[in-house]
């Protein structure tokens, strides 16, 4: 709904905002459509006065650009469409216990870089991870220099619970980190939004929810050594009082089973978890990328340690997931990370799991695999700062318009 082009003085600035918010929008939910500004006024309610003057304002800031010429119908001169901008980026990054990631993200969505080093990280000192993590997000600062895009923040996704307003990891039982505040600035330098933490499952679940398959209500599950959820609720993320709705991974699947990291006794994890499968299937020890190669490869050959591996786990996965469904009446179930690359094997075994515990309540069709695969949680990292910057673009626009015609 456009704000009133008429308010008070006093209120410019937050028509102001509001109205390029709106416009920002507008451009980012059409996608590859490419809006004019006489189809964005149709959209926003706006005049096509006001629509121009802040479509000059978005453009002179960097933040819109203009691509093409089209007409909207017979008559009348050709309009150029608008998408967001291409030469303006946020850099997603993503600690996990065995790897780091890097990507670069234009304000479009496009994964512009991306880098993953496998590298241990259980029992570091934050210290130690955050230092190589800035080495790769260098490299992510050099593709941008490269492509001439400017980087106005980024977004980090840790495996565990956080503050993000204090940049504090409360706690990440796979790291061993505990009430760890992580000096999150240091990573990019000087850009203009700096850096902003957040819990990995819940960013992968943004992620599928932005640019992945994208409907309103869902629950991500996303398998690596811990396994992490996200819960997507009429679009947006719920993550409860505390932050840790979604953490699926220390649902008690199994009373007498196995200790967990957590200091709990039968999570999920310790069957499903990235550890346990590997071990159940035989996998020796080694770089992630190997081992999973060496699991694929097993259960392509039908090797009978490596497909019951895959299948227990899907049958405890499947038990958690029918507790979760009945107490939060989702029927769609996106699997993600390394559920994600397991999905062909583990799915059967999920749904025959799920059907027997909680019949008829997630169908076939709802048990979805992601797209994005790892790519996800770095998507929605970077994500949250792009939304935030079409949320709030006041701070980031070059304005000295004051007619009416502006706001």
């Amino acid at each position: 709904m456009p704000v009133n082009e008429n308010a008070a003085p006093g209120r410019v600035g937050d028509v102001r905002r509001r109205n390029l918010s709106l416009v920002l929008d507008s451009i980012a939910r059409t996608g590859d459509a490419k809006p004019s500004r006489a189809q964005l006024a149709a959209a926003t309610g706006l005049t096509k006065a006001a629509v121009s003057s802040l479509v000059a304002e978005l453009v002179e800031s960097g933040l819109v650009s203009e691509v093409g010429l089209y007409r909207d119908g017979e008559r009348g001169r050709p309009g150029q469409g608008l998408e967001l901008s291409p030469r303006r980026g946020v850099v997603g990054m993503e600690i996990n216990v065995d790897y780091l990631a890097v990507g670069l993200v234009d304000l479009g969505g496009n994964l512009r870089f991306t880098t993953t080093v496998e590298s241990h990280h259980r029992g570091l000192k934050p210290g130690e991870v955050m230092a190589k993590l800035a080495e790769l997000a260098g490299e992510a600062k050099d593709a941008a220099a490269a492509e001439d895009i400017a980087i106005l923040g980024g977004g980090l996704a840790v495996p565990g619970l956080v503050d993000e307003a204090r940049s504090v990891v409360l706690s990440a039982p796979n790291l061993h980190w505990e009430h760890e505040q992580l000096n999150v600035d240091a990573l990019l330098g000087d850009v203009p939004l700096g850096v902003r933490l957040s819990n990995e499952a819940n960013s992968a679940a943004l992620g599928e929810l932005w640019y992945g398959a994208g409907q309103p209500d869902f629950l991500y599950v996303s398998g690596e050594v811990g396994v992490g959820g996200g819960v997507i609720i009429g679009s947006e993320l719920y993550t409860g009082p505390g932050g840790s709705a979604g953490e699926l991974g220390h649902i008690v699947v199994h009373p007498e089973g196995s200790g967990c990291s957590c200091g709990g006794v039968g999570c999920l994890e310790t069957f499903a978890g990235q550890e346990a499968v590997f071990e159940a299937a035989g996998i020796a020890p080694g770089p992630l990328s190997g081992r999973t190669a060496a699991l694929l490869a097993a259960l392509a050959d039908k090797e009978p340690r490596a497909v019951k591996a895959v299948d227990d786990a899907g049958k405890y996965l499947g038990v958690a997931l029918a507790s979760s469904a009945r107490l939060m009446d989702i029927e769609a179930v996106v699997l993600g990370g390394h559920f994600a690359e397991l999905a062909e094997w583990l799915r059967p075994a999920v749904l025959a799991s799920v059907e027997r515990h909680a019949p008829g309540l997630v169908r076939p069709e709802g048990l979805k695999v992601s797209g994005l695969k790892h790519a996800g949680t770095l998507l929605g990292a970077a994500g949250q700062v792009i939304r935030s910057v079409i949320a709030s673009p006041l701070g980031l626009v070059v304005t000295d318009r004051t007619a009416a015609g502006g706001l």
